[in-house]
């Protein structure tokens, strides 16, 4: 018979190391101040023999809602309680733990992205997200390095699909009865249909589809002006599915509103996330114990971590520091609709999601005239920790409005950075990576795929030493105003090249409301468009240039404009950048009249081309924006690049 835990002590039961096993590791569900209560795990096996085990299961939490810690989560105090009076829910849990001694004593804590997990593809080169055997993990670069990776589901409102994980929250209600409200939400199709399922409110089925609340607008644009309301008799709701009867149009913006009933505790998924690095922090018979945490997340679940430090999550309930650094990567100056009631966490916020405070240290808002930080606020609580702010030209050219990070609220004076943070922009990428060779999918130009994880396993080997050996990481890379590589959209010099549209009349659409600070902080209001300034070539000439940006045989943006097929042909498609060969002959770009030289302009043979990667490359890896290891893969994406835009062939140098 298993040991009962008591108040008093905390009993955790061995699970054996063999697969698919169904025990579980239990933790006291009264031991105060609501850490994690207990753990199932369902499955704990070796990943072949990598060094590395699984462990799979589910872990409990149980919050007193009367914590001060607890009571920024909206409407916690309308949430069921248990008989100690705190409110239960829990998650999914993931964990690759390093069998001793292999690890380095640190966690990469990924919030998941709509559920799924991206850092094995990204920083190992891996396609499995449930990885078997070694061979499953890439080419182990996690592994080699020692790291612990954790994932714990966070978010409330994805299919019950593996492999998606997911959180579960209890349902806010007064005193016993529903809470209503209207919930709404906008999309712009792609295609001809009269049926549109809003996936952005897939958990808020219409409770009164034919109530007077319930209305349908349309706009031409994504941004800059108010919709048109569709005629009633023209549309219903049913579920989350809108039905138009004469079609949606593509390329138009439509918002949909209705009344939904009960809403999710939605805030509790960043307690899931401190609460799990907690435990793993400071309770020694945790599943895979860890000295260090560093938090990382990818667009969507990077806009997370921005909303998890500003609320004040980075403190857990016994005053303690929760990640020692945080990773945000392509998030620019946005955060998350989480802990709010009708919560939209997986909506893109390609239309809307930054709102004031965008940059780190407290400034004034001249709109709102209030004054705050992202970490420079009374909920921070002295446990700011480490941060890495990395982003595309994609998170500047939009509502994401990255530069916002580093500018003030108006966008006419830079900031200087916080001590702890750092900035890197990562030139001539778009939001995620292409496939390579690169194709046309919804944009008028080719899709870009210049690849910058390359970078990022860089900045994630510089991050652990800044964290464990005070060794300070590379500098901040990012354009500025005061040297003039960020500018006004309007007066980005993109060269004139045939048959590509300019962007200089793009707008980045308006703040969103802070519920945090009176009056929303200026919810509503206009953003700035601040984008990095470019070269002859269309290149942006700030932030780390790759090889494929610092010697270029094309133009990489971070926007690319939608195709006519798709509608709105003028505006941009969200988070897709674009890839603009060179011609290949002097005569082929004057034929064109092509202003950008020819690559037979630039280079005289592929050896001289690909030396010059080699050159640039090595200045990389000097400064800490690559790492040595990586060089020869960098340098045969190069030799490939170059044999799909010129027919010459000819043998790459040695290195």
């Amino acid at each position: 018979m298993a040991p009962r835990a008591t108040s008093e002590s905390r009993i955790v039961l061995r699970v054996p190391r063999s697969a698919y096993v169904v025990p579980l590791l239990l933790l006291s569900a009264g031991v105060a101040r609501g850490e994690v209560a207990r753990v199932e795990i369902a499955r704990r096996a070796d990943v072949g023999a990598s060094g590395y085990e699984k462990i799979v299961g589910r872990i409990h939490f149980a919050v007193d809602p009367q914590d001060p810690h607890n009571r920024i989560v909206v409407d916690l105090e309308k949430a069921p309680v248990n008989r100690s009076g705190r409110v239960e829910f829990s998650s999914d849990l993931y964990i690759l733990s390093p069998k001793a001694p292999r690890g380095n004593g640190a966690a990469l804590v990924e919030v998941l992205n709509r559920g799924r997990k991206l850092m094995l593809e990204g920083f190992n080169r891996s396609v499995s997200p449930d990885p078997e055997a070694e061979s499953e993990l890439g080419d182990g670069f996690l592994m080699r390095f020692g790291y612990t990776l954790v994932w714990v589901g966070w978010e409330f409102d994805l299919d019950d699909q593996p492999p998606a994980m997911r959180i579960q929250v209890p349902i806010a209600t007064d005193r016993g009865t529903a809470i209503t409200g209207v919930v709404r939400a906008a999309f712009t199709p792609n295609a001809r249909a009269t049926e549109f399922p809003v996936t952005d409110l897939s958990k808020y089925d219409a409770s009164d589809p034919d109530g007077p609340e319930s209305q349908l607008t349309v706009r031409p644009k994504m941004f800059g002006t108010r919709g048109e309301p569709i005629p009633r008799s023209r549309w219903r709701v049913r579920g989350h599915t809108v039905t138009l009867d004469s079609g949606f149009e593509p390329g138009k913006t439509y918002e949909i509103s209705y009344r939904a009933s009960n809403p999710p505790v939605a805030g509790l998924g960043l307690v899931a996330l401190r609460d799990t690095t907690a435990w793993l922090k400071h309770q020694p018979e945790a599943a895979a114990p860890v000295r260090y945490a560093y938090g990382f997340g990818v667009s969507q679940s990077g806009r997370v971590l921005r909303d998890f430090m500003y609320q004040g999550f980075n403190t857990d309930e016994h005053d303690r520091q929760v990640f020692d650094g945080v990773l945000s990567h392509i998030a620019g100056a946005s955060r998350i609709s989480l802990n709010e009631r009708w919560a939209k966490p997986i909506a893109g916020g390609a239309s809307g999601a930054a709102s004031f405070p965008f940059a780190d240290a407290s400034v004034r808002d001249p709109v709102s005239g209030a004054r705050e930080g992202l970490l420079d606020n009374n909920r921070m609580g002295g446990h700011a920790p480490k941060v890495f702010y990395t982003n595309t030209p994609v998170e500047y050219w939009g509502s994401r409005a990255a530069a916002l990070v580093h500018t003030t609220p108006a966008g006419t004076a830079d900031l200087p950075l916080p001590e702890n943070v750092r900035v890197y922009f990562i030139a001539g990428t778009q939001h995620v990576p292409s496939r390579f060779p690169p194709v046309v999918t919804n944009g008028q130009q080719t899709d870009n795929a210049v690849d910058y994880w390359w970078t990022m396993r860089a900045l994630l080997l510089a991050m652990h030493k800044w964290v464990k050996e005070g060794v300070a990481p590379p500098p901040s890379l990012y354009p500025r105003l005061q040297d003039h590589t960020l500018v006004p959209a309007a007066a980005i010099a993109f060269p004139a090249v045939p048959g590509v549209s300019s962007p200089r009349s793009l707008t980045a659409g308006e703040r969103i409301a802070n519920p945090l600070l009176p009056g929303g902080a200026g919810g509503g209001a206009p953003l700035p468009l601040l984008v990095p300034q470019v070269d002859e070539d269309g290149n942006e000439r700030a932030g780390i240039r790759l090889p494929d940006v610092a010697v270029p045989l094309a133009t990489y943006t971070g926007w690319n404009f939608r195709q006519p097929a798709i509608g709105a042909p003028g505006e941009l498609v969200s988070l897709l950048g674009s890839s603009i060969p060179f011609s290949a002959t002097r005569a082929a770009r004057e034929a064109t009249k092509d202003p950008r030289k020819s690559i037979e302009e630039r280079y005289r043979t592929r050896d001289e081309y690909l030396a010059r990667v080699g050159e640039a490359l090595d200045a990389l890896v000097m400064k800490g924006y690559l790492i040595y290891d990586d060089g020869p893969r960098i340098l045969q994406r190069a030799t490939d690049q170059w044999d799909l835009l010129v027919p010459e062939r000819s043998p790459a140098p040695k290195r």
